[in-house]
């Protein structure tokens, strides 16, 4: 029932890249906090926070499936050191920007759309270059640590940012994040090579063409995009954290509500060796993000930071089951020389949810204030995701392949 720490102990490149990545995600979680923290309190507006979204949206959908394109061609571990590199230069610039006099709403929205665009790269050379780096019987072990070093670092991460932007302000918060780019360059550069397979596709637009119809080929992908990009659409509602922060403490309460959700996350993850006995995969993945539409619906009705924060746990708690058996789907179903290219398909499915539904949340706070934008966005994610069952029957039927099973 506990994780399988064996893959850190065996491989020495997966360990370098877990502990460099562990220690740079920490510093990319405050700055998550920071970014949305700091527009709020420029401007004041919910909907300027989830336009932050929009505004990272559009390079997400081009630099995705490039990124991904380019993960099966080249040296992962180059394209990886490049896209940190970037991102690092791009932190210390939101960092002057909020020590500066006069701070510029202008300059987070730039540096939202760079972040986006970077991680078009980053993301889907890192989820390509993991299953290269350990052996075919450690991907179940290696997907739960992933989601172990994604549940603590957005636990830290967040309780971090609000401690030092309460006590420090808010430019310390992205030089912490500079710091922790530079631990994990120097990690990455102490890992070996790792150039692309023989035969590799060129980059470029055939080689995305390619991988979009193999996605389109597989119901049972579709469907996990599909599930969670309707989930999250509809029921994302962390561009409202600030708004609500400011009813219940300021930055320690940011804090604590964009800490929440990874906690519940943690608790799935300490103790996911149950999901191994789960056949129903896809049954798993819809019935996971029905419960997180219901617990964000809880969540529009808290009264106070408490309440407020145990909804939100329970719904990072479904999201990390859906998160797990999507992941676990993934695995078993794409060729490692097409494993770059969905990752950008995968970049784009869950994150252009939460993009969407963050501008979404914002406009509905505005236009019905913040409670209603909650409430009404966990109900249409309900009846949205269980709507999926009927649309899309062999994803809801997939079961675990039989040479899968132990």
């Amino acid at each position: 029932m506990l994780l399988d720490l064996s893959p850190l102990r065996r491989h020495r490149e997966y360990r370098l890249l877990y502990i460099g990545q562990s220690v740079s995600l920490i510093g990319s979680m405050m700055t998550q906090v920071a970014v949305p923290y700091q527009v709020f309190a420029l401007s004041r507006s919910s909907l300027l926070v989830g336009l932050l979204g929009t505004a990272q949206l559009m390079p997400l959908l081009l630099f995705a499936l490039i990124g991904g394109s380019y993960a099966d061609a080249l040296d992962r571990r180059k394209l990886l050191l490049w896209s940190e590199a970037i991102l690092m230069t791009t932190s210390a610039a939101m960092a002057a920007n909020a020590a500066s006099a006069h701070p510029r709403v202008e300059v987070l929205f730039a540096a939202a759309m760079v972040i986006s665009a970077v991680n078009g790269f980053h993301r889907p050379a890192l989820d390509a270059l993991t299953p290269r780096v350990v052996e075919v019987q450690d991907l179940a072990a290696v997907g739960a640590l992933g989601s172990l070093r994604y549940s603590v670092t957005a636990i830290g991460g967040p309780a971090l940012a609000g401690l030092v932007m309460s006590r420090l302000g808010i430019a310390a918060a992205y030089w912490i994040d500079v710091a922790s780019f530079a631990v994990s360059l120097e990690a990455l550069r102490a890992m070996r090579p790792l150039p692309p397979v023989e035969n590799a596709a060129k980059p470029g637009l055939r080689a995305v063409i390619e991988g979009l119809r193999y996605a389109a080929s597989r119901p049972e992908l579709l469907g996990t995009y599909i599930v969670d990009l309707v989930a999250m659409t509809f029921a994302m509602p962390m561009a409202l954290f600030p708004a609500c922060a400011a009813a219940w403490g300021g930055a320690k309460a940011a804090g604590w509500l964009y800490a929440a959700m990874p906690v519940g996350c943690l608790a799935i993850t300490l103790f996911s060796g149950w999901t191994r006995k789960v056949d129903r995969r896809g049954a798993a993945v819809v019935w996971a993000a029905a419960a997180w539409g219901l617990a964000i619906v809880g969540f529009g009705y808290a009264p106070n930071l408490a309440w407020a924060f145990a909804a939100l746990a329970l719904a990072g708690a479904a999201d990390m089951v859906s998160g797990l058996f999507r992941t676990v789907i993934w695995n078993e179903t794409i060729p490692t020389e097409l494993r770059g290219r969905l990752s950008g398909v995968e970049m784009i499915s869950y994150m252009t949810g939460p993009l969407l539904g963050n501008a979404r949340a914002g406009w509905m706070a505005t236009m019905w204030g913040t409670g209603a934008s909650i409430v009404w966005g966990g109900v249409a994610c309900v009846a949205g995701v269980l709507a999926c069952i009927p649309i899309l029957p062999a994803f809801y039927r997939y079961v675990r392949p039989k040479e899968t099973e132990r």
